[in-house]
């Protein structure tokens, strides 16, 4: 089963789950980058993600800091997914 992580609806721009620059094609990057590598090296990259996103939520959107941080809880709830996936549990869907 292929992980995904709750995206918004139709019409909504969602700058954490869904941001638009992402979605140009047929795949979104996320799963482009995923079928890339393998599944530790993937994980490793969700990880380093996180910590960026941890690392700057204090300085880059100075009024608004919960955006970075929701990134970072967007990667986390996907490496979590990952991590399921992998083991054969259950796991978000698209469709939740």
């Amino acid at each position: 089963m292929t992980s995904r992580v709750k995206k918004s609806g139709p019409g909504n721009q969602d700058i954490v789950n869904q941001p638009s620059h992402y979605n140009t094609g047929e795949i979104e990057c996320i799963y482009a980058i995923k079928a890339s590598m393998s599944h530790d090296a993937f994980c490793g990259y969700l990880k380093g993600n996180i910590q960026k996103y941890l690392w700057r939520y204090e300085s880059k959107h100075s009024n608004n800091p919960t955006i970075d941080l929701e990134k970072a809880e967007w990667y986390l709830k996907f490496l979590i997914c990952e991590k399921r996936d992998y083991q054969g549990s259950a796991c978000l869907d698209n469709k939740s």
